[in-house]
């Protein structure tokens, strides 16, 4: 089984590339695939540091490529775009596509306890494996110098892996995160399935929990979120998360847009301020 990244589509765009790549993962079990944008190079020499973003519910590797319009500020900055896939695909376990919000396309960047869902490794994949495959077969990356985004479930992976790994990445910031899992629907159905039935686990990938135990944070936490969004008040509990950096005295900048949704047009919307906010932090 090819665990070496093999190149399945190439677009240019903005002067870099979108490439799609397909591996093997032993990390989850099954074959996965993920996306790169490399900005312009100007030598061969040049590396460039990395930008993961973590998708939300439902999506895969493409979503964001395809709607952000991330690509123009990264080209512009210089920093390379990361985006794997939201859980493994393919292990045809029972139960695994009943619902949206749960199994495949909701792995919730976890590693699950629960014997059913052992494959289920996504914390393991986007920590450990992915940034080992690139540093092993991309030599234009960087992948020393490395921050972390994303939306929704995927804003929910983006701060609690920044906050359990702050030697390894410079930065992070979210859109619409779920940022208090343990105390929303979807995260209690999803750790509870994943995780057993003990609550003190749960907290091991909640930010709001997180956030009085790492708080040794060196860049501002930026996070925005549409006051329109139908899941702001039952789901995503950015307020729970303000409180707690309040309480640990860590910078968060979190801006709530007026009129927006939990869409890709509010994320492309906001998206440019994010990437210079990770830019900055990466260059340093």
């Amino acid at each position: 089984m090819e665990t070496k990244p093999s190149e399945i589509s190439s677009s240019k765009m903005f002067g870099g590339y979108n490439k799609r790549y397909k591996h093997f993962s032993p990390t989850l079990g099954c074959s996965m695939t993920f996306h790169i944008y490399f900005p312009p190079s100007t030598s061969s020499s040049h590396k460039f540091p990395v930008l993961y973003w973590l998708s939300g519910l439902t999506c895969t590797d493409e979503n964001f490529v395809i709607k952000s319009g991330a690509q123009r500020a990264a080209s512009t900055e210089g920093v390379a775009l990361i985006a794997p896939d939201t859980s493994p695909r393919g292990l045809n376990v029972e139960g695994e596509a009943d619902s949206w919000d749960f199994g495949v396309g909701a792995g919730f960047y976890l590693n699950a306890t629960q014997e059913k869902w052992k494959n289920w490794r996504m914390y393991d994949y986007v920590v450990k494996e992915l940034p080992k495959l690139l540093s092993d077969n991309f030599p234009q990356l960087d992948t020393s110098r490395a921050s972390i985004f994303g939306h929704s479930m995927g804003g929910h992976g983006a701060l609690t892996i920044y906050l359990k790994n702050l030697d390894k990445y410079k930065s992070v910031s979210a859109f619409a995160p779920i940022a208090n899992p343990i105390n929303c629907p979807w995260g209690q159905k999803a750790f509870t399935n994943y995780l057993g039935g003990n609550k003190a686990d749960w907290e091991e990938y909640d930010a709001t929990s997180l956030i009085s135990k790492f708080h040794d944070v060196s860049a501002t936490i930026l996070i925005d979120q549409g006051d329109e969004d139908k899941f702001l008040h039952d789901q995503l509990l950015p307020q729970k998360f303000e409180e707690a950096c309040r309480s640990a005295n860590v910078p968060l900048l979190l801006r709530m847009q007026p009129g927006y949704d939990h869409s890709f047009y509010f994320i492309a919307t906001f998206i440019d301020d994010h990437i210079s906010h990770h830019a900055q932090a990466l260059k340093l």
